[in-house]
C-alpha cells in the first residue's frame, strides 16, 4: 500500500528542522503524529486504523507504537523543541505570556508544563511527567521544565511568568528574577506579608471587604524577596484574590494573572477529555507518558498552525459557523486537517505563531458576554508603604 498523503507531506515538513541521529525515528514520529490528527485520541489502540499502510498484524502495531513511547532516545530535545523554536521565530523582542502549572492523572502522576498563552488558550513549551500522587511538587522537581522552556524562547523577550499558589516557592522567584522575567503568582492565606516598618501579617487579614481592592507596594515575602501584593474581593468569585507581583500593583494586575485560567487550564482539558481523552491511554508509566504527551503537543501545535493559514486566508467561516470565532484554534485546525484530507488536498506550508494575540473563542453569547464584562470596585485603597 502507497503511504498516506498526511504522513508523507508532515514528514518532508517535520525534516526541515529535526535531525535525529536514527531516521526511522523521524518516519514513526511523523507517522504517530499523523494518526493523532486523525483519530484525535491520545490512546495507540486508535492510531491502528491510520498506520495499516505498514501492512502488518493490529498486535505487532501495538508493540510498535508501545516500543516508541517507551523509547528513551525519542526526546523532546530532539523531536519538540526544533518545532517550537520555528514556530516562535517571528515572536524576537516580543511580549511573552508564559503559564507554570500541574495536572495529575489517576491520582499516580502529575504532569507539569510551561506553556506559552495564545489566542484564549496555551500550548506547552517544556513539559515533564512525574510519578507523584500530588499535584503539589517541589522547586527541584521543575526546575529543569524552567529552564528548558527558557531555552526556547526567541532572544530580548520581555517574559512575564504566571503561577498558582503551589508555586509560591522562594526558589522560584529567585531565578526568575536571575532571568529578569516578571511574575505574577496567586498567593496563599498563610503567606506571611512584611512592610516597611518590619510589622507582619498574613494575607487572610489583608482582604478588603466585599467589591473593594486593596494595592500594598514594597513588601517583603518569603524572608528576602521584595515584591508587591494585590489583593480583592468579588460577589462572583469564589475565593478571594491575592496576588504577590514584582511590578507596580494595579487593578490590571488582576486582569494578567486572569489570563492563567484562560490559557493553561482549558489545554488540559483538551489533553484530558475535550481534544485527546488522554485519560483513556492506559499509559501507566513516566516515560510512555513523557513520550505521549510529546506527540500530543506536536499535533497540537500542527493543528494551530492549520487553523492560522485558514484565518489568514479568510476562510473560517467554511468550518465555524459562529459569527465571531466560535472554536479554539486546536479545534478550528483539527476540522481544516480532515477537510485536507478528505479532500486530498495537500498541507499548507508551515506558518510560525503570529505576534498579534486574537481574541479568545467564544461558542455562545453568554460565554462572550462573561469575557467582556468588566468588574467594578466600589473602592480601591493604595498602601505606598505598607499599612499604617
Amino acid at each position: 500500500m502507497s503511504t498516506p498523503l498526511l504522513y508523507h507531506q508532515l514528514h518532508s515538513q517535520l525534516r526541515q528542522w529535526i535531525i535525529p541521529k536514527d531516521k526511522r525515528h523521524l518516519i514513526g514520529f511523523a507517522e504517530n503524529v499523523a494518526a493523532i490528527l486523525q483519530s484525535e485520541s491520545a490512546c495507540l489502540s486508535h492510531w491502528i486504523t491510520y498506520l495499516t499502510h505498514r501492512n502488518c498484524q493490529a498486535r505487532s502495531q501495538m508493540e510498535r507504537l508501545s516500543y516508541f513511547v517507551n523509547n528513551p532516545r525519542i526526546t523532546a530535545e530532539t523531536f519538540y523543541d526544533p518545532l517550537i523554536k520555528q514556530f516562535l521565530q517571528g515572536w524576537e523582542g516580543s511580549e511573552l505570556i508564559l503559564t507554570l502549572d500541574t495536572s495529575q492523572f489517576w491520582e499516580e502522576f502529575c504532569l507539569v508544563e510551561v506553556c506559552m498563552a495564545w489566542g484564549g488558550r496555551s500550548f506547552p513549551l517544556a513539559q515533564k511527567v512525574l510519578e507523584h500522587r500530588s499535584a503539589m511538587i517541589s522547586y527541584q522537581d521543575y526546575r529543569e521544565v524552567l529552564e528548558r522552556a527558557s531555552s526556547l524562547l526567541p532572544n530580548n523577550s520581555q517574559i512575564t511568568l504566571l503561577a498558582d499558589r503551589g508555586f509560591e516557592h522562594g526558589e522560584l522567584i529567585r531565578w526568575l528574577e536571575e532571568q529578569s522575567w516578571s511574575w505574577a503568582i496567586r498567593a496563599k492565606s498563610d503567606l506571611k506579608i512584611t512592610f516597611c516598618d518590619q510589622r507582619s501579617k498574613s494575607v487572610k487579614h489583608l482582604l478588603p471587604p466585599l467589591q473593594q481592592a486593596y494595592l500594598f507596594s514594597q513588601v517583603t515575602v518569603l524572608e528576602d524577596i521584595h515584591c508587591h501584593l494585590a489583593t480583592a474581593q468579588v460577589s462572583h468569585a469564589e475565593e478571594p484574590w491575592a496576588v504577590i507581583t514584582n511590578t507596580a500593583p494595579c487593578l490590571q494586575t488582576f486582569f494578567l494573572y486572569g489570563q492563567r485560567f484562560g490559557g493553561i487550564e482549558p489545554h488540559f482539558k483538551d489533553y484530558k477529555s475535550s481534544g485527546f481523552s488522554l485519560l483513556r491511554s492506559r499509559l501507566r508509566t513516566p516515560q510512555a507518558l513523557q513520550g505521549l504527551l510529546m506527540l500530543l503537543a506536536t499535533a497540537t501545535i500542527i493543528a494551530i498552525s492549520l487553523a492560522v493559514h485558514l484565518l489568514m486566508q479568510g476562510q473560517r467561516s467554511r468550518l465555524d459557523w459562529h459569527s465571531q470565532r466560535g472554536f479554539s484554534f486546536l479545534q478550528l485546525g483539527l476540522r481544516e486537517l480532515n477537510r485536507l484530507c478528505y479532500q486530498r488536498l495537500p498541507l499548507p506550508a508551515w506558518i510560525g505563531l503570529p505576534r498579534t494575540h486574537p481574541p479568545s473563542a467564544c461558542a455562545s453569547r453568554k460565554k462572550r458576554e462573561e469575557l467582556s464584562t468588566r468588574i467594578e470596585f466600589s473602592k480601591v485603597t493604595v498602601f505606598p508603604y505598607g499599612l499604617r
